[in-house]
Parts: structure tokens; sequence; C-alpha cells
């Protein structure tokens, strides 16, 4: 499958790497001569130097035979352009990062005319995750499957916590919940664990279940958070913006900080339920004259990772429970976890993931099964998976204890209709469900992948 990613950031660095390990044949575009240099020296990818707009430019990589391509520049214009051109000299499938709010609400007009399979907005992306984890404040992490009727969401075990020394039989049995552990990160050491796994202090239990099941097993555990109602944001960018959208929405009490004066004029027009300030967010005077002691939230959403750790460090350091901060640049991102900030964004992963599960469903849009969302979790360690059963096939209708997985791989929970299953060994796959499968593999693109 050949695939031509225009421009060099963030994302299209992340997506190209990603899927030259996946051995995906990769051409990448980027005027900027150093960064090519950059790329052809540590990945398996060609690169062509020149501007992605450029129907001369995009012939030389090979755009009219490419199955797709993808236009990740940090100018929507450009990408939507690229996208417009590359379709018409043959591309067959395009996708453009469109991150403007104007562009994006009409999006639905433009994508016809453009001739866009996808168009991917990283900022509304990470808004929706930190919403997510507002909403469900015990969790470090939460992703969603299957349209947000199943959760799979990251519980760090504390030291005091009743699970430590329990197996996860003995907590299945116990409770009585109908939720299912899929992976267990400790000290960087990671695995998918069976019912005689024994729990530890320092574990990163990985949870599937309905969102109505992981609310009864926090309440069960005694560690169910008050509801968040009042989030201190700082940066009023665009992440603040869609994510404030959805806050005020909802009742809860928003307040932005940001330093430029220009952008929180903007803000108090387009958010008028919001308090914005006019400031320095890594100001820790402002912060506690602003009520940080106060708040139940604290989200950190400036343009520069070591501002948004310094303030999320703050916070954490004037007891605040739930601190998300967004951080791009994954080295940092490990080290904050490491400083026991647990809720971390990065709109390049999330971008990246979009992207990858659209990529995999395209190249295996034969098989019995597609993916229709992924989720890398762990450092990349883990892949979650959501596959759609379109046909009947070997194993549709065969208890799961007489289909033979091979290791590191666990089906995690099924859909059919408006039930949610959590699987046992006797319960089987059927046409027409959402099978969500949780695997340390790379590259999986079908449930017979994960088949002995």
């Amino acid at each position: 499958m050949k695939i031509v990613i225009i421009g060099d950031g963030k994302v299209g660095y992340k997506l190209a790497k990603q899927l030259s390990v996946e051995n995906y044949d990769v051409v990448m575009i980027d005027n900027n001569e150093k960064k090519m240099r950059f790329a052809v020296d540590r990945l398996d990818i060609a690169c062509v130097t020149g501007d992605g707009v450029s129907a001369d430019v995009q012939k030389e990589a090979d755009v009219p035979h490419a199955d797709l391509v993808i236009a990740c520049t940090s100018a929507d214009e450009c990408n939507m352009l690229s996208c417009l051109i590359a379709k018409r000299l043959g591309a067959k499938h395009t996708i453009a990062r469109v991150r403007n709010p104007v562009y994006f609400h009409q999006i639905g007009l433009l994508k016809e005319d453009l001739h866009l399979s996808m168009a991917v907005n990283p900022e509304l992306i990470v808004a929706d995750e930190i919403s997510r984890l507002l909403l469900f404040p015990d969790a470090s992490k939460v992703e969603t499957f299957v349209k947000g009727r199943v959760e799979l969401i990251e519980f760090p075990i504390p030291k005091e916590s009743r699970l430590v020394g329990m197996s996860l039989a003995e907590m299945y049995n116990r409770f009585q919940i109908k939720i299912l552990v899929c992976a267990v990160e400790n000290c960087d050491h990671v695995i998918i664990p069976d019912g005689d796994y024994v729990i530890r202090e320092g574990d990163k239990l990985h949870i599937a279940a309905s969102h109505k099941e992981v609310e009864q097993f926090f309440k069960v555990l005694g560690k169910h958070r008050e509801k968040i109602r009042k989030v201190i944001i700082c940066g009023g960018g665009r992440v603040a913006y869609y994510l404030s959208v959805q806050l005020c929405s909802i009742g809860m009490q928003v307040k932005i900080i940001e330093r430029d004066e220009a952008r929180c004029e903007d803000l108090c027009e387009l958010l008028p339920k919001a308090t914005i300030i006019n400031g320095d967010a890594t100001d820790h005077d402002l912060l506690i004259e602003e009520g940080i002691e106060d708040a139940d939230a604290f989200v950190a959403l400036t343009g520069m990772d070591e501002e948004n750790i310094i303030t999320a460090l703050f916070a954490k350091s004037q007891g605040i429970d739930k601190i998300i901060a967004k951080v791009n640049e994954d080295r940092r991102a490990r080290m904050v976890e490491e400083f026991g900030i647990d809720s971390i964004v990065s709109a390049k992963t999330a971008t990246a993931d979009a992207i990858l599960s659209y990529v995999r469903a395209r190249k295996n849009s034969q098989a019995s099964a597609n993916i229709e969302t992924m989720y890398q979790l762990v450092d990349e360690q883990v892949e979650a998976l959501e596959f759609i059963i379109r046909s009947e096939t070997r194993y549709t209708g065969i208890p799961l204890k007489d289909l033979a997985l091979k290791s590191n791989n666990l089906i995690a929970c099924i859909a059919r209709k408006r039930q949610i299953i959590i699987p046992g060994g006797d319960d089987h796959m059927e046409a027409g469900d959402s099978v969500i499968v949780v695997t340390m593999d790379k590259g999986i693109e079908d449930i017979e992948d994960i088949l002995m």
C-alpha cells in the first residue's frame, strides 16, 4: 500500500515512523530540506523536498499511483488544497488535517467538493479526550469504543488500595462486576494478564467495561470522586476553546488563563459562559489569586510542553486531585508520569491513532472484520482495536474457550446490538458484532491475525 504524507511536523513524522515499521510504502513531502534529511536517516521511507501543494512535486512523489495521501501541514488551506490536487492527479483516498473551527464546523460541506475520505481535527480529538477524563476523574486515561458505549480506562493502584495482594480471579468473584483487566503496566513492564495475576501497589490496570459498570467498580472500591464542577484551564488555544464549549454545555464552571490580550477578547465573544483571564499561567501568584486551591480540576494547555509541566506540578503541590497536561513530546510525557501527573494528552498521538485505524481498515477492506477504532497504550507497547465483524467466518458461533488465541492477545469485549458482553469462555462472536481486541502484537488488521 503506497502512502504519501505531506508535512514533516510532529504528526507527519510520527505517522511516517509507525507506517514504515508496519512495512507500508511511505513517501514524505516537505519543503524543509533539513527535516527531510533527518527523516531519511532515521526512517525507512522516501522523501521529496518541495511544496506539497505543487502538482509537479506531487507527481515526483508518485501521488498519481498512491493509495492514500495524508496532508498534515500546519496550514489547513494547504492541506485541503493538497488533497484536492492529489485526488485530481489520481490518488485513491485523501485525509486532511483541519484545525480551524470555522472550517471544521462546515467540513461536511467541504468533504464532498474536496473529495476527502477523512478530515481530522487534532484539537477536537484531544478536547474530547480531556472531557472524558473530567467526567470520569477516577481514571488517568479513558478511551472509548462502540460509539462511546464501552470504555477502556487506565486505573493506577495506590498504596492503600484494597486490591493490593488480590488476584484478578478473586477480584472478579468478590465484586461480581462485569469488567475485564486487559493489560497491566508496572515499572515499564507490560503484560496481558490471566486470572492468576496478583495486583501490586503501583500497577496500572487497563480495564474494559461499560460506563455504568466502571462507575459501579469505583463505588465498590470506595474511591469514587465527587463530580468535577470548577475547572481552571491554562492556555486559550483551540483545544481550550473546544473543551470549554463542551464543559460549559454540561454546567461546569470554566476559567481560562491566556497571556495574549487579543485572544482573550476573542474567547470572551466565543465563550460567554466562561471566565477569561488575561495573564501568564506560569505566574504562581496569579494562579493563587484566581483560586487554584478551590478548583476541582486543572488543565494545562499552553503551546509549550515545559510550561504545561511546570504549571501541572504547581497544581499538584496545591492539592488538586485531577490534573491534565498536554505534552506532545514522547520523552517528556514519560518523565511527567514519573512525577505523578498521570493524565497526559497528546494531539500528535491522538491524530496518529485516528489516521492509523483508517489506514489499516483501508488496507484490509476485503477482510471479514474491519477496524473501526484503534488506540495505542502504554507508550505504544499495547494496541486496543475495535473490529466490526461483517460476515460469518470460521471463528463466529464458536465458544471462545474453543478458539486458540496467540499469546499476548485478548478478546476484551463484544458489543451485540444493545448488549455489552464482557466475554467468558462460553461466549461467542457473531456477524454484526463489534469486538474489542487488546494485543501486544504490531500490525493486527483482522481478528484472524490473533488466532492460531
